[in-house]
């Protein structure tokens, strides 16, 4: 599938964000799959309900990736959320939340309050380290660096449940 559009430019973050691609959909776990994750049943969410429930953090609390892919499980009765394609779509939510910001759109989804597992701040969304830093200090957050990688302190004290 192109990543270009009709008159051959590149779509835009939010275009990929609104593009569902036939999805959610639910299938079997494979034999390959249940290694990693068991049997039963996987989703494979839509970008934009990845965004959605990104959009469900209120201002001060935060929410991990291993979270979304668990209520998207609940919510389409699935074993499990596809974790690959979940964080890949919150990846995609993250920079177009950043291009309406720099279109001066102020209703957009934060990103940055969407952690890793263990409460590590993605380096890959917009901005990296420092901005995510910057924004979740302004939420009254406290990052820590530990080795390489940046954390929110008591970051479990926070987390909502979707």
């Amino acid at each position: 599938m192109s990543d270009r559009n009709l008159v051959g430019k590149k779509k835009s973050w939010v275009e990929k964000l609104a593009d569902s691609k036939g999805l959610p959909r639910v299938e079997k776990i494979t034999e390959k799959m249940s290694k990693r994750w068991g049997t039963g049943t996987v989703v494979i969410p839509a970008p934009m309900e990845v965004n959605e429930m990104m959009r469900k953090v209120p201002e001060g609390k935060l929410v991990t990736i291993n979270e979304l892919w668990s209520a998207l499980a609940k919510k389409h009765e699935a074993t499990i959320g596809c974790p690959l394609t979940t964080g890949i779509f919150a990846w995609i939510a993250a920079n177009a939340a950043e291009e309406q910001t720099q279109e001066r759109k102020k209703d957009i989804t934060p990103y940055w309050c969407t952690l890793k597992s263990g409460g590590m701040i993605n380096p890959k969304y917009p901005g990296g380290i420092e901005k995510q830093k910057k924004l979740l200090e302004k939420e009254g957050h406290r990052v820590i660096q530990k080795g390489k990688k940046h954390v929110v302190a008591n970051y479990e004290e926070s987390l909502v449940r979707l």
